[in-house]
């Protein structure tokens, strides 16, 4: 198994997947790529390299779950790995987390952004589908403020990814099925742990979504991620969530309480590698007022012209680097989620 995490290391592979009958495939800049000389891999075979990484104490959660996620280290390299059953038969999914954490110059993150770890409080949102980098985002942003502020930040993950190096900041990393039940949980014991700065992993459920609101509301900054394609859907998913008679007072709170929603996803890049393409709304009045007046809708409008405020849409920004010559306009129009709607 410390081979094949090799392998994805030397590839650089941002995934590793194990199949049974099927050789030992690598993520790389977006495509499926065998591991160069692998073979199908038995039923026997796949179980024993997954257990291979895997304690006792993990196994047996599995076995009862059906579903594992964990992290495991080998030969300096970090992953994420997810262990999970298909037809009767183990399966595994492994996430290459770099060692070191990249700086906003490495993310080409815009600087309105980087400013946002300066707020008091409030909420910002890392939004975006599986694999495009919120994790890594978070951890920039947190990392940043470990560099220049001594403050007491407690993250909730699942499972850790990025550990932190020492800074100026006091960074607890809370692990779910080790260090906490359920992220709710974790949050409901947050306040007690003087927090100048959380991080939620992903709100993922009410009750998540419920206290990570309160905990913003409360004078907290607080980090969160949601699985979400656009600002609009993203204020749409939190409100979706709670109950119709509970709608118009969460409005009222997000409007209150948010201050940026970041929605990225990756493309290939020219050349090598891949770069994320971004969608930036910050909750200027205008915004606010959409929120608290449920007309999601018409965010798009408002990001389409609030660029003195920094903002843009994702089609804004994806024009902006196929103008620069950073990805191609086929892989562009990937984007779109009208039909025949074009970016380019």
């Amino acid at each position: 198994m410390d081979a094949l995490f090799s392998a994805a290391v030397a590839a650089k592979a941002s995934d590793l997947h194990l199949v049974v009958g099927r050789p030992p495939t690598l993520r790389i800049d977006g495509a499926l790529v065998p591991v160069k000389g692998g073979l199908p891999l038995t039923t026997k075979q796949v179980s024993e390299l997954v257990y291979s990484v895997l304690t006792k104490e993990q196994i047996a959660r599995f076995e009862k779950d059906l579903e594992l996620d964990a992290a495991y280290t080998t030969g300096g390299a970090r992953f994420r790995i997810n262990v999970h059953q298909e037809k009767n038969n183990v399966g595994l999914a492994a996430r290459l987390v770099p060692v070191k954490i990249p700086s906003i110059a490495d993310l080409a993150l815009p600087q309105a952004v980087a400013d946002l770890t300066t707020l008091p409080h409030g909420l910002i949102l890392v939004t975006g589908p599986t694999g495009c980098g919120k994790s890594t985002t978070l951890a920039t942003l947190l990392n940043l403020i470990n560099d220049r502020t001594a403050a007491n930040i407690i993250t909730l993950e699942d499972p850790i990814e990025f550990l932190f190096p020492q800074g100026k900041a006091l960074i607890r990393q809370r692990q779910l099925g080790e260090d906490m039940r359920t992220f709710a949980d974790g949050l409901k014991h947050l306040l007690r742990q003087d927090p100048d700065i959380i991080m939620v992993g992903e709100m993922r459920d009410l009750e998540t979504i419920a206290t990570t609101l309160t905990l913003a509301e409360t004078g907290h900054l607080v980090f969160a991620t949601l699985h979400t394609y656009s600002a609009s859907t993203t204020i749409e998913r939190i409100i979706d969530a709670f109950p119709p008679y509970q709608q118009n007072q969460i409005r009222v709170q997000l409007a209150s309480v948010l201050r940026a929603v970041v929605t990225q996803q990756l493309l290939p890049k020219r050349g090598s590698g891949r770069i994320a393409v971004r969608e930036v709304m910050f909750n200027v009045s205008a915004v606010s007022n959409l929120i608290r007046e449920g007309k999601s809708a018409q965010m798009e409008t408002v990001l389409q012209t609030s660029s003195k405020y920094g903002m843009y849409t994702l089609a804004q920004d994806a024009k902006r680097l196929v103008a620069e010559g950073l990805i191609d306009a086929k892989d562009a129009q990937t984007l779109v989620i009208r039909p025949r709607e074009r970016i380019v």
